[in-house]
């Protein structure tokens, strides 16, 4: 049994899908939780979750694309609950177009929100996890950031951004026992993905070896592994959650 006990963890896209099932997970195994997003409303509904299974939740709501948001929601944590121990940089956007089509302002947005969102985080987590020598980031990045996908250059391009970010930051933190890591989802059933044609899901589906698509709890299982002591020999890696659907 993975335990967190002690142990804070600032989740940014907390309020649903991917970010939700980590807030959920972590709070299980013990640690308090920092949910971070846009919706308030939604953030208030993870935290009450919690609060009822009884672990300790707070919402801080922001914007990861905006870097005062950020600076404010982190300085926040950090006030109340004296440290953050990880930090999972899951936030994340699409917009979708063949790129001949998409617009400037779309792929800007997406690039700001899914790669400039998590190296801003990641700035302003550093500081309290250099003091205490120890820290966990996790960045969710895609088998789309791996393999590339027709209509997503601005979602790929992010995401393959992330893994870069992730072997960088593993470099440069790694002598404090700070280790940084990456977990890679495939086709997972969440409301990001339900919004696909049936078309595409059918055709992803014939690709996965495993025969299904996957949740969202367990891409947070992976997580919560890597935020764990027993994954304190792994870092600059990309963890694979995707069935099969992309090996090597």
């Amino acid at each position: 049994m993975i335990d967190l006990k002690g142990r804070v963890a600032f989740i940014t896209g907390a309020s649903q899908g991917i970010g939700r099932a980590c807030a959920l997970a972590m709070a299980q195994a013990g640690a308090t939780i920092a949910a971070a997003a846009r919706s308030q409303e939604k953030l208030s509904s993870v935290v009450s979750e919690i609060a009822s299974d009884g672990g300790s939740a707070e919402a801080f709501t922001l914007d990861v694309a905006a870097d005062d948001q950020v600076r404010s929601a982190i300085k926040a944590a950090i006030e109340r609950f004296g440290k953050i121990d990880i930090l999972v940089n899951n936030a994340g956007i699409t917009r979708d177009q063949l790129v001949m089509r998409m617009k400037r302002a779309d792929w800007d947005a997406v690039l700001a929100t899914n790669l400039t969102g998590a190296y801003l985080c990641a700035q302003q987590v550093a500081g309290s996890m250099l003091k205490q020598r120890w820290g966990r980031i996790i960045n969710i990045t895609s088998v789309v950031g791996q393999s590339g996908q027709a209509g997503q250059a601005n979602y790929s391009a992010s995401k393959a951004g992330l893994i870069g970010l992730t072997m960088a930051l593993a470099r440069e933190l790694g002598s404090r026992n700070i280790t940084v890591n990456a977990v890679a989802p495939g086709f997972i059933r969440t409301a990001m993905t339900e919004g696909l044609s049936p078309e595409l899901q059918d055709s992803t589906l014939k690709v996965i070896p495993l025969g299904r698509f996957g949740s969202d709890a367990e891409v947070a299982a992976a997580v919560r592994f890597l935020a764990s002591d027993e994954a304190a020999y792994i870092t600059g890696h990309v963890l694979n959650v995707n069935g099969g659907m992309l090996m090597g």
